[in-house]
């Protein structure tokens, strides 16, 4: 349950520090990098957490209002 926890805040961080750049490639790149450290920080797999961090960076502010 823990690690949940801390997924729901690296998320909310991506989410975050997303909405500071401006172009979709910019916002992929934190989201990437964040993903990566988050999933690193509770023990997964890196390159998914690069991969799932990079697809959210990419598509918030398609999806929600956070990112714009």
């Amino acid at each position: 349950m823990r690690g949940i926890h801390k997924l729901t805040l690296a998320l909310v961080a991506t989410l975050g520090l997303s909405a500071c750049v401006s172009s979709d490639l910019e916002r992929a790149a934190v989201g990437a990098a964040v993903g990566g450290v988050g999933a690193a920080a509770l023990g997964g797999s890196v390159a998914t957490g690069i991969v799932v961090g990079g697809a959210v960076g990419a598509i918030c502010d398609e999806v929600t209002n956070i990112c714009r």
